[in-house]
């Protein structure tokens, strides 16, 4: 049940839409609100329903609505979202977390039942699949049984927790990405509850969320720590973001993709700065913006930086969800709604922005991003020319003067034999066409055997071509485009080279519906292009082996192979770990990249290959015209498709229905399991929280230098066997080959407090060098149980946590900044550390470390670590955090680090509990111990 709203402003009325009437609360009530951007009329609606005169109040009503554009941001309000979404990498822990609040509830003689998100919350299972299969009819199946084998007891628990709690839901392996099915399915763009009708509004626990801006539905990406509390009915904390306005006028030209018109977007957006900003689309050329390419752009709002990337409901949005398989009675509320609300779109409107940037489509030309970063655009004219220039960053070898003689000994050009493309028929290749051209550039030419046939490798081989990420299979146009390039390709007699893994991964089963309708899958079949999964493989660095005989001669001769993908993400390290250099791409060049099998190749003038005529083929002979990718639109996509594909979307195949699952409203916890176990957070817990103390004898378990990110705390990527947690998985008797990834074991908090602070790249500078050097990378402290000699962190807390001993963390500026994990605070406080003491934070992992009982606190304003002259062998005294139990939280707390020698240094940090609601998660020990009080007392 929602609380109705205290409406100080009178703003609650009806709204008739056919035979229905709904309850709404009127944006005209609040001066004002007419001149808002679109994104903050949204957040003044939430802010007005949700009116409680405590967190959310008229006075938080008044600020928005006279929200000054030019101004820094600096009110804070609470946005209550209207569901919440999630992915299985970081949804399962939500679940183990709610889990555990219904055993504490009962052992505090409350009702396990009360236990229940109180948010609507939809999990999709879509992170685990992994290509290990491709390039065969069966590529599928086979990953999916991989996926279950390893991913069983996971399984299991989500299906648990599907029965046991209400207003949580699941979408099985195998169906789609939570942000392509969110589009498609979960999104309302208006919802309902208990007769009223509001936006619909989303957090998510992955960054990618924003692609439902693309609906006109505010959301983006939080941690779990702020989801849980989203589901729970906690407002998430935010300040009134600066609104920077982007313009769109003009259309698409011919040849020119959604994928290459995000990639300027993304460069421009980079260039302006939007960190922490929302960004609105506006203007004419809105209308001509496809809702399939709007959802393409908001999905790279983590590229660019900001929070959202929105565009306002139209007459667009409401075609979208009709033809998608929304109900009748859906979209006329939608479009009645956004009407009465001075939400639908008017192309000559200018709302006020704090920035304004403008772009005309006709000027998008077709383009990749690369080697590393989304936002480093290159005209796909240019590619040969830059890949070149990047190319000595990635190798050591020398330039060549001329093409190796050898390659055409090895392989003349008039006998090439014939291979198997991985789809069975034997087809003629170019064999030196991956080290062709190689004047003035380094080359390494390494012969490798696969299945009998020789060939040679060169740095810029294309190693992985993969049609993969929410980004782009979400959008037909580019999806049809791929298919029919692939068509044209296969008639010219071309074929895919044999050194490259081609993987399609699409978010939804709509693809291959429309695929199989318009007869295009065996084409994309033929080039190696079968279909390895539904889910996140490639972006997210599920892209699975290379061949071995690929793998052994890229690691022999150091090589630097590529990837090119159509993905939102290139990082370094990120895609597979034998691929130095990753390129984004619309699908139809992922595919020309397979046929040319190099990034040393200009497409746009270099032929890709050679056809059965014997003549060469070029980009322009095989790419599609406008015309035919929306005839292939026209015929083979339709509401229906929508409809079957998601008619029994939580119900799951029969693997998933046969799993055996637990029953109850409490989760029988099984002790063997290294997936899935109980967390100490409620441990001991009482129902009235004990009362805060100061911190004494503390030591310092990591000092830290600037930029210190979540991804350098939180547990991330392959587990190492000689690692705290690939012992622990050992010792559980888990091979090796088993041992997963931290992501899929973030539901056993054993493997996770072991790789937190263990990412290979931090610099813990406790183990500096005598001369001032960094020291020793990776996840290591020094121990001063044991005379302060070197120690895995994890082992060190242990054996402080044995002593009694409290710790602290110091760090530099930003600390905490990047993708908000919740494993960066829980791991910090399961270590045992009570406080942390920065320069300065990022706003979401402040807020995180506080969720989750651990102290905030900076600094004295020009003072560091080292001004100070700390050196992370003193004891910490923290004197007036208990000032905390008068219910007022103090300014500054006094600290006292003393050194072995006996010397003291002190000084006063400020206290950054910044808001009420962030004090009683302290006082309670953090946010989940808050939540369980409350509703027992319920």
């Amino acid at each position: 049940m929602t609380t109705p709203s205290k409406d100080s402003f009178g703003a609650r009325a009806t709204l008739t839409v056919g035979d229905a009437s709904y309850e709404v609360y009127r944006l005209d009530a609040v001066e004002g609100a007419g001149r808002l951007p679109y994104s903050l009329k949204i957040l003044l609606e939430n802010l007005l329903r949700t009116e409680d005169g405590a967190n959310i109040t008229a006075d938080h009503v008044r600020a928005l609505a006279a929200w000054d554009p030019a101004a820094e941001p600096s009110t804070e309000i609470q946005f209550t979202p209207g569901r919440v979404v999630m992915q299985d990498f970081t949804g399962v822990p939500c679940v183990v977390d709610l889990a555990t609040m219904r055993e504490a509830v009962t052992q505090l003689g409350g009702d396990p039942d009360k236990v229940n998100p109180l948010a609507p919350a939809e999990l999709v299972i879509d992170h685990s699949v992994i290509a290990d299969v491709f390039g065969r009819p069966d590529a599928f199946e086979q990953n999916v049984d991989l996926e279950y084998e390893r991913n069983k007891e996971r399984y299991q628990f989500l299906r648990w927790g599907q029965t046991a709690f209400d207003e949580f839901k699941v979408v099985p392996p195998g169906t789609g990405i939570v942000h392509q099915v969110n589009i498609e399915h979960l999104a309302r763009v208006v919802m309902t509850r208990d007769g009223v009708a509001y936006p619909d509004t989303v957090v998510g626990t992955d960054s990618h969320t924003t692609m439902v801006n693309g609906l006109g539905v505010l959301g983006w990406g939080v941690g779990g720590i702020e989801a849980e509390a989203a589901m729970l009915g906690q407002p998430v904390s935010m300040l009134i973001p600066r609104v920077v306005g982007f313009k769109l006028h003009g259309e698409l030209p011919a040849g020119a993709t959604a994928t290459d018109l995000v990639l300027t977007i993304t460069e421009m957006l980079r260039k302006q700065g939007v960190v922490g900003k929302f960004v609105e689309f506006y203007g004419s050329g809105v209308t001509a913006v496809p809702l399939a390419n709007r959802a393409t752009i908001g999905n790279m709002s983590p590229e660019f930086g900001s929070t959202a990337a929105i565009f306002p409901v139209d007459a667009e949005t409401i075609e979208y969800l009709r033809f998608t398989g929304r109900s009748a009675e859906q979209v006329a509320l939608v479009e009645a709604y956004a009407k009465e609300q001075g939400l639908w779109h008017d192309p000559a409107a200018e709302p006020a922005y704090s920035e304004t940037l403008e772009l005309d489509l006709a000027t998008v030309v077709p383009s990749i991003a690369g080697p590393k970063r989304p936002q480093d655009r290159i005209e796909l004219t240019d590619a040969k020319s830059a890949f070149r220039a990047a190319l000595g960053s990635y190798t050591t070898d020398a330039p060549k003067s001329a093409v190796d003689e050898s390659v055409e000994e090895s392989f003349p050009a008039s006998d090439a034999p014939a291979v198997s493309s991985g789809n069975g028929d034997g087809e003629p290749y170019d064999y030196h066409s991956a080290a062709r051209g190689a004047e003035g550039r380094a080359s390494k030419p390494t012969k490798v055997t696969v299945d009998g046939a020789e060939f040679e490798l060169d740095h810029g081989a294309v190693a992985i071509a993969a049609i993969t990420s929410c980004t782009n299979t979400s959008n037909p146009s580019v999806m049809i485009g791929a298919a029919l390039l692939a068509k044209k390709a296969v008639e010219r007699g071309l074929a895919r080279k044999p050194w490259v893994k081609t993987t399609l991964a699409p978010g939804s089963k709509v693809v291959m519906d429309y695929y199989d309708r318009a007869g295009l899958t065996p084409y994309l079949d033929k080039l190696g292009f079968n279909l390895v999964g539904y889910g996140c493989t490639t972006c997210i660095g599920n892209s699975g082996p290379l061949l071995e005989e690929i793998s052994a001669g890229v690691q022999s001769s150091d090589l630097a192979v590529v990837s090119v993908l159509s993905g939102n993400r290139n990082f370094e390290g990120r895609i597979n770990p034998d691929i130095k250099m990753n390129y984004l791409a619309s699908p139809p060049l992922v595919v020309a990249y397979a046929l040319a099998g190099s990034m040393d190749i200009d497409i746009t003038t270099e032929p890709l290959g050679t056809g059965t005529d014997g003549e060469p083929v070029f980009l322009t002979d095989i790419w599609p015209s406008p015309q035919e990718v929306a005839e292939v639109i026209a015929s083979a996509l339709s509401a229906e498709s929508f409809a079957s594909s998601y008619a029994d979307v939580f119900a799951g195949d029969e693997r998933w229905q046969s799993l055996p699952t637990p029953t109850g409203n409490v989760f029988e916890w099984d002790a063997e399991s290294t997936y899935v176990r109980k967390p100490p957070y409620f441990d001991g817990m009482e129902m009235k929280p004990a009362p805060v103390t100061d911190i004494s004898g503390a030591r310092v378990l990591a000092l830290l230098g600037d930029s210190v990110t979540t991804d350098h705390i939180s547990p991330a990527g392959a587990i190492k066997q000689d690692s705290p947690a690939g012992e622990y998985l050992t010792s559980h008797g888990v091979e090796r080959r088993d041992f997963n990834s931290y992501g899929s074991r973030r539901g056993n908090h054993e493997v996770m407090i072991r790789g937190t602070f263990a990412n290979i790249r931090l610099r813990n500078l406790l183990l500096a060098d005598e001369n001032g050097g960094q020291g020793v990378q990776g996840g290591y402290t020094r121990d001063f149980t044991k005379g302060g000699e070197q120690a895995f962190i994890y082992d060190a807390a242990q054996n402080y946590a044995a002593a009694g001993t409290p710790l602290v963390v110091l760090a530099g500026k930003e600390y905490g900044s990047g993708s908000s994990r919740d494993w960066a605070a829980k791991g910090t406080s399961l270590l045992g550390v009570r406080a942390v003491i920065t320069e300065s934070f990022e706003r979401i992992h402040r807020s995180n470390l506080i969720g989750m009982g651990v102290l905030p606190l900076q600094f004295p304003a020009g003072e560091t670590a080292e001004s100070l002259g700390l050196d992370g062998t003193e004891t910490f005294d923290f004197v007036g955090v208990t000032a905390l139990n008068d219910g007022s939280t103090p300014r500054t707390v006094q600290v006292t680090a003393t050194k072995p020698d006996g010397a003291k240094v002190e000084f006063d940090a400020v206290v950054r509990i910044d808001t009420p609601g962030e004090a009683d998660y302290y006082r309670n020990g953090g946010i989940m111990q808050y939540v369980l009080r409350k509703m027992v007392n319920s």
